[in-house]
């Protein structure tokens, strides 16, 4: 397996356009796609959030040739390339280096769909549509009291992380779910208008959160780590059962 081919069955699973899609609609941005590109062959791959020291360090470890990300190993244009950077020691270590993040969040099980059916409920609606099955934002039916949901998040998503604001006894039959950083004034206001009684998200600003309680939400904020990290190793165990290869997947501590 080399960069090219993976990519190839990479965005067979999340395609590009769907990244492409969303940041046209929003006037957003996004780099997917292969950032670092070499020319190893390699039996061995590894799945993680970020590109750091300690993800690259472990790749190293385990003889990887090839690290797939979900956030952008470049984001922004760089100047430069010191001696501690993480990708420039992917260069030396001649790793290649693939991220796919915006169409990883959409895809019909991505990074998205993953928060959402990780909260234990079944997913009937997507709220932001970019085609059959994909898209941004899911509605997910449920029976659960709030704080009960609190405490499945934090188990099955193993963190501690998790805030509850609201009634913990309100009763949930429908979820409102935007993994990273997805709660905005129109999420919330989407969210409501399909029945949700809750939201879930992390990142969320003062001023949203203000919003969704006095819009009588219930609001799960998380860390953007945990509502991420959970799907992105469902698919790293997805690609192990598809591919020859041996996958690896790198979880980091310090964020969970």
């Amino acid at each position: 397996m080399n960069c090219k081919k993976l990519f190839s069955l990479l965005t067979n699973y999340a395609p590009i356009s769907l990244s492409d899609d969303l940041c046209a609609r929003e006037n957003g941005y996004d780099n997917s796609g292969i950032i670092l590109e070499t020319d190893q062959e390699t039996d061995k791959i590894l799945f993680c959030l970020d590109l750091t020291t300690k993800s690259v360090e472990y790749a190293i470890e385990n003889g990887c040739k090839i690290i797939v990300t979900h956030h952008p190993a470049i984001y922004r244009p760089i100047k430069n390339l010191l001696g501690d950077s993480p990708l420039l020691k992917c260069a030396n270590e001649k790793i290649g280096v693939i991220s796919m993040h915006l169409n990883l969040d959409c895809a019909s099980e991505g990074i998205d769909y993953y928060l959402a059916k990780g909260l234990g409920g079944q997913v009937v609606k997507i709220l932001e549509p970019l085609g059959d099955n994909v898209g941004y934002g899911r509605i997910s039916q449920v029976n659960v009291r709030a704080g009960e949901l609190l405490n499945r998040f934090k188990a099955e998503f193993n963190t501690q992380k998790a805030w509850l604001y609201g009634d913990e006894n309100k009763e949930i039959t429908k979820i409102g779910s935007f993994c990273g950083a997805g709660l905005g004034e129109k999420e919330i206001e989407s969210s409501i208008l399909e029945g949700a009684q809750m939201v879930v998200s992390a990142d969320i600003s003062h001023h949203v959160l203000i919003s969704a309680i006095e819009k009588g939400l219930v609001v799960l904020s998380c860390t953007h780590y945990s509502t991420e990290n959970y799907g992105m190793k469902k698919i790293a165990e997805y690609f192990s059962k598809k591919l020859n290869e041996k996958i690896y997947f790198f979880g980091d501590d310090r964020f969970v």
